[in-house]
């Protein structure tokens, strides 16, 4: 059962980070995910840039779900992407309410990103 819990966690904050990767399709895309804009097209270039970045560290995620070994360093680079976002958006106080809402989601998958890596931890 616990195994089970855990897969399912590292999955769910897996999807969460996966999910920006959308924004590879282009400028409409990301002022959805964002609402930011008009951007500049070199603006644009940096945004879809972040958003593969952000599918690697869903990806790597997703496979430590299933492949036990990988879960700390997993667990490393998705709390350091989450955290500095946390941070990067609380220092600068935007009003953009995608944006505090992304930092929202970053806080309860960052809880539940500890929750899995602790469930794992404690049953190695």
């Amino acid at each position: 059962m616990k195994a089970h819990l855990i897969v399912a966690l590292y999955m769910l904050v897996g999807l969460i980070n996966f999910t920006p990767l959308s924004g590879v399709l282009g400028h409409d895309r990301l002022l959805q995910l964002y609402g930011v804009g008009p951007l500049d097209p070199d603006l644009a270039l940096l945004m879809r840039h972040r958003a593969v970045l952000l599918g690697i560290v869903g990806s790597l995620l997703m496979a430590a779900a299933w492949y036990a070994p990988w879960r700390l360093a997993a667990t490393i680079a998705g709390l350091v992407s989450m955290l500095s976002y946390i941070f990067i958006v609380w220092v600068s106080e935007t009003d953009n309410f995608l944006l505090v809402r992304i930092m929202w989601i970053d806080v309860g998958a960052g809880l539940l990103l500890l929750a899995a890596f602790a469930l794992h931890a404690a049953s190695t």
